[in-house]
């Protein structure tokens, strides 16, 4: 469980920590713009590497592909009803993001977690703190931008932290018995929708507000997300 708590207080602090950048912190646009696509980089492996290609392992290549193209399709509804209630420009596209890959995410990865090895824990910490903190910068920015109150940003994305951090403790505790093919079909619908937030929030945020560089930051993030996913398998 020590593990758990851990991870569960980077996933809070990433959260909690980008809004607070966003809201009170010095981010220009460009160097948002560098962040968010450094984490897309980073969301472009966790989605393949970490999500899809167990879940290849542990069941038929039929439900990955209802489950992904499920996560996909749940991405696209929270995404247009976010846009029509707030604001294409509100910052809600990269909170629905966040959420909703979050949760079938972290509750897969409360099941991973159970006899994970330290190095383990810190190259997902890692990758969790390098894909959270600025996404949840960019959309609290926005966010202040659509004249939301710098209280209610924060409590937002805190509470937001609070339901990913649940979700861990929840697959933890409660899926520890559960079968491969349940498992498989949670993380095969985050990677769903991780790969239309990457197409429809991240990645056009990123282009938009650096331009020249969002391909070299998306690059580096990527190696990045690598790198720590190595990190932890010699552990």
């Amino acid at each position: 469980m020590l593990v758990v708590v851990l991870v569960i207080l980077v996933v809070s602090a990433a959260l909690v920590a980008g809004a607070l950048w966003g809201v009170f912190g010095a981010l220009g646009e460009k160097l948002e713009g560098f962040l968010v696509a450094l984490a897309g980089g980073a969301l472009l492996v966790s989605a393949t590497s970490e999500l899809v290609e167990p879940a290849l392992e542990a069941t038929s290549l039929l439900i990955v592909i209802a489950s992904t193209l499920a996560g996909a399709l749940v991405f696209f509804v929270a995404d247009k009803l976010v846009d029509q209630t707030l604001g294409a420009q509100s910052g809600g596209g990269l909170l629905a993001a966040i959420t909703l890959d979050g949760i079938p995410e972290n509750l897969a990865l409360g099941v991973a977690l159970i006899g994970a090895e330290p190095m383990q824990v810190a190259a997902l910490a890692g990758a969790i703190l390098l894909s959270n903190l600025p996404e949840a910068a960019g959309g609290a920015r926005d966010m202040c931008k659509n004249r939301m109150s710098k209280a209610v940003v924060v409590a937002t994305w805190s509470v937001t932290a609070l339901i990913l951090s649940a979700a861990a403790i929840i697959g933890n505790v409660a899926l520890t018995g559960v079968g491969q093919t349940p498992l498989a079909a949670i993380r095969c619908f985050a990677a769903g929708a991780v790969i239309a937030s990457l197409a429809t929030e991240v990645f056009p945020k990123a282009y938009k507000e650096e331009r020249e560089l969002s391909g070299i930051a998306t690059a580096i993030g990527f190696v990045i997300a690598i790198a720590l996913g190595q990190l932890g398998q010699g552990a």
